[in-house]
């Protein structure tokens, strides 16, 4: 469609004309901005973190409540029927240890709140920010090198279907 001189918009009436000023649009784009590029998938890689259809995840995975089941079969969390792997679900890490057995705990080191790795060839979880590490039953095996103290990791309760499909995870 080819528009005439005559009713070709300016940039600035097309703006009026959906009744917003410009600082109103620049602050939309903004936080448009911002809001995508506060963190990383590496800070939250279960991106609907209360679970729904299709995710693999039912149940509560944040807060004091912790209560959700993970469906092994979905392709996001196949992985953990493999030894020596690792899943960080809302606030908790969930690892299927070295010694064929799952370990939840708190996903935050108790120093500083750093996100914690599993380490299968130690059968601990490890803190990249200061170098704390913790048994799979949450104790504290080494504490930060840069001083400070920290206290044990709140373990949960963990519990495989009879078939090995399912792992439940409760407070």
């Amino acid at each position: 469609m080819n528009m005439t001189k005559e009713e070709k918009m300016k940039r600035g009436q097309f703006i009026k004309s959906l009744g917003l000023s410009t600082s109103a649009l620049m602050a939309f784009y903004c936080l448009g901005v911002t809001m995508t590029s506060c963190g990383t998938s590496e800070e939250d890689p279960d991106p609907t973190p209360g679970g729904g259809t299709g995710t693999g995840i039912t149940g509560t995975t944040t807060g004091s409540s912790i209560n959700f089941t993970i469906d092994l079969t979905n392709a996001s969390y196949s992985s953990l029927k493999t030894a020596g792997q690792f899943k960080v679900i809302g606030d908790v890490l969930v690892a299927f240890t070295s010694g064929n057995t799952y370990a939840a705990l708190a996903k935050a080191c108790t120093h500083e709140g750093t996100t914690l790795q599993y380490r299968s060839a130690n059968n601990d979880l490890y803190c990249s920010n200061h170098l704390s590490e913790f048994s799979t039953n949450g104790a504290v095996e080494k504490g930060p090198v840069t001083g400070g103290t920290i206290s044990a990791l709140k373990a949960y309760k963990v519990s495989l279907s009879t078939d090995g499909n399912t792992l439940t995870v409760t407070a």
